[in-house]
């Protein structure tokens, strides 16, 4: 059997698109909401399976991975977020690259030489590396029209992913992921399936004039922290908002907190645009925190721990 494991936001959507456009399999699709990260365990694989993991963590699926290796399964693993030490298996084939202007999608590009490369641009842009997106399209020659179209698709289909459950989606992950698959060009999608396309764009916008209402809890000339109300809509646009606060104020670090089913908070952080490293670091500070060093998240923080968090991040990208 065939597995393909994959984070449910752009780059691990985009990043399945392209290799299954190369490589056509039947496969079982296993796949979540963005935070759902712990994806491996869920792979009832045995000898001869294969099983390919695109933008999850690693580091965060160690020990289900080492147990699929030792029963003598084969692992295709390419991602971008923190890996720790990379197990050293035959059957382990591992395309990791940490770098701040990496996604998976773009990895998976380099690996089929560039085939695809509308999907990884909308994946860049979907993760917000817009330098990143336009170096990578260079090749395509679009016009700024088609640009636009690609980075408006990538943050719909990243938006998309944001939620506590698939139930506070406008479409689950491994259906969107379903409802793209086989257009060799995004274009060939928003042209084809409209209905779809409109939903995700409406959705955004409508969500999107929601955040923008909400004030800050904390605000300095480095430091911006925001928590949102707990309603769907917030839960949906967590992520992307983020995004759109860091390229607003490329100089200060957001941290936009969300209300959890465990009573406390779900943290998105985005580090400084102008310096995209330290958000990985201060949210692995926290137990169940992670991600990389300019997009990172945390998620459940307790209630009692919010002044502590606050104190934290002021502390690393600060210095007091």
């Amino acid at each position: 059997m065939n597995y393909d494991v994959f984070n449910g936001d752009a780059d691990g959507i985009c990043a399945l698109l392209q290799l299954r456009l190369a490589e056509p399999r039947e496969s079982t699709l296993i796949t979540g909401v963005k935070r759902d990260i712990s994806l491996l365990k869920r792979v009832d694989a045995v000898a001869g399976d294969k099983v390919t993991v695109l933008d999850v963590s690693l580091e965060k699926n160690r020990q289900p991975l080492i147990d699929l290796l030792g029963k003598d399964v084969d692992v295709f693993y390419v991602d971008h977020h923190q890996a720790g030490e990379i197990p050293p298996h035959p059957n382990l084939k591992a395309l990791i690259d940490t770098d701040a202007n990496v996604c998976t999608s773009l990895l998976v590009d380099q690996y089929l030489n560039h085939r695809f490369s509308q999907w990884a641009v909308t994946a860049a842009f979907g993760d917000n590396l817009e330098e990143t997106a336009l170096r990578a399209a260079q090749h395509l020659k679009l016009s700024s029209v088609r640009l636009s179209q690609l980075r408006q698709l990538g943050v719909c289909i990243n938006y998309n992913g944001y939620g506590a459950s698939v139930e506070d989606l406008h479409f689950a992950p491994d259906d969107l992921y379903r409802l793209l698959s086989g257009y060799e060009s995004p274009f060939e999608f928003i042209a084809d399936k409209a209905d779809a396309y409109r939903q995700l764009i409406d959705g955004y916008a409508s969500d999107m004039e929601w955040a923008w209402q909400v004030p800050a809890e904390y605000q300095t000339d480095k430091v911006a922290v925001f928590i949102l109300p707990d309603e769907k809509w917030a839960r949906r646009v967590s992520g992307v908002w983020s995004n759109e606060l860091a390229n607003q104020h490329p100089d200060r670090v957001h941290a936009v907190l969300t209300h959890n089913r465990q009573g406390g908070y779900l943290v998105s952080v985005r580090a400084p645009l102008n310096n995209k490293a330290g958000a990985d670091e201060l949210c692995a500070r926290f137990l169940t925190g992670g991600g990389r060093k300019a997009a990172a998240g945390i998620n459940h923080l307790p209630l009692e721990e919010l002044t502590h968090f606050v104190a934290a991040i002021e502390k690393q990208f600060s210095g007091s």
